[in-house]
């Protein structure tokens, strides 16, 4: 007889067939889950993690030899456009500078004196016309008087010599004029050849003791110092770098099977391995390079060799940030970022337009005022060496 209220035991196979089904139903919801996710979202992005913050790394280079002796900033410390990082010895410059003014200064007055002369040798023509016209009056008078015996041949010929003499003073008068007007017509004293030659000098000599004070062409941070006081340095020889971290990109090195939607002007969400998740920054896209990073390396792959494995290349695609966001949270050149680009809108252009008239994309001015003072210095010699207002109008005129 069987009792009723025997239990019966669930088989093993019951069980392991639950859990199976069990776990195909959370994978299914996975998938599911993935896939409308890749539907909705995924599609629409592009992501990569090699990323890399790039920017200017801007030399500071002499333009004239010396020898170091007195550095003023150091690396990590901010400098402005304009400011004095390194100083060369200028004894020589300064020597150079003086020789060159002085050499104006007598240019000046040697010129001036060819204006000068100009009326000397005017002077001299009138005085020359008076000696002959007094002659030629005497050899007619002399030469009636010849004709009735009252004065002797020598003497009349005297008169014809002497008629000769005075034509001869006023012709070599007349071409030491022309010689000297060659020398100052169609010019002034200023902008005479002989005085621009030195005042180019005077410019070279001072740009070259300006050059011994080396500043910083922008505004940013020094690295990569490498100078030394005493140390005796030569023209582009690179002395430190200055890193203005207000202009840095980043470089995002996609495959070359996710640039296919990849499109100028779509907006990119980055971190920074720095920050973490803390921080996301908003870019756009501004160009896709010309070449992939293996195309451009020191050795370009050869790939017609026998041997030949595909490796899929990446390309890299440059991203501008947020101006903003990089001043609250400043990055470095080299540190590695996570981009994603949203590709969802796609009509946009893949290469870039050109332009007929390009402008500079990067400028400094430091180095214009340098130019400004020689022209200051050069002026004011000429004005010093030139003369009274009433003598130089005077000259001018003739």
């Amino acid at each position: 007889m069987t009792n009723a209220n025997t239990s019966v035991t669930p088989t093993p196979n019951g069980d392991r067939r639950r859990q199976m089904l069990i776990a195909g139903g959370i994978f299914i919801l996975i998938g599911a889950a993935w896939t409308a996710h890749w539907a909705l979202v995924g599609r629409y992005h592009e992501d990569t993690d090699d990323a890399y913050v790039a920017g200017n790394i801007v030399q500071v280079t002499p333009q004239t030899a010396g020898t170091v002796v007195a550095i003023y900033a150091d690396n990590t410390q901010r400098v402005s456009a304009g400011q004095i990082l390194i100083e060369l010895d200028d004894s020589n410059a300064q020597i150079t500078l003086a020789q060159a003014e002085a050499e104006l200064a007598h240019t000046v007055r040697t010129v001036r004196s060819l204006f000068t002369a100009n009326d000397a040798l005017n002077a001299q023509i009138d005085l020359q016309q008076t000696i002959l016209s007094r002659a030629k009056a005497d050899l007619n008078r002399r030469s009636g008087l010849g004709k009735t015996g009252a004065i002797s041949y020598e003497e009349l010929h005297h008169s014809e010599v002497a008629v000769k003499s005075a034509q001869s003073d006023l012709l070599a008068a007349r071409e030491a004029l022309a010689g000297n007007e060659a020398l100052t017509e169609n010019t002034a004293i200023d902008s005479h050849p002989e005085v621009l030659a030195a005042a180019a000098k005077v410019r070279a000599a001072y740009l070259n003791l300006q050059r011994t004070r080396i500043p910083s062409p922008v505004d940013g941070y020094v690295s990569k110092r490498g100078v030394q006081l005493g140390q005796r340095i030569a023209p582009g020889k690179p002395l430190m770098a200055v890193i203005p971290l207000d202009q840095v990109w980043i470089d995002a090195n996609f495959k070359e099977s996710q640039l296919h939607h990849i499109r100028i002007g779509q907006p990119v969400a980055l971190s920074a391995d720095m920050y973490g998740g803390d921080v996301e920054y908003q870019g756009y896209v501004v160009g896709l390079d010309a070449g992939t990073g293996s195309a451009f390396s020191l050795l370009p792959p050869q790939n017609a060799t026998g041997n030949w494995i595909k490796v899929v290349q990446r390309l890299p695609v440059r991203i501008a940030l947020d101006p903003k966001q990089l001043a609250a949270n400043p990055l470095r050149i080299g540190l590695s970022m996570t981009a994603e680009i949203d590709i969802s809108d796609d009509s946009g252009a893949q290469l870039s337009q050109g332009t007929n008239k390009l402008q500079a994309a990067y400028a400094t001015e430091v180095y214009e005022l340098a130019g400004h003072a020689a022209e200051e210095l050069v002026e004011q010699i000429i004005k010093a060496n030139i003369g009274t207002p009433s003598s130089i109008a005077t000259l001018t005129n003739h």
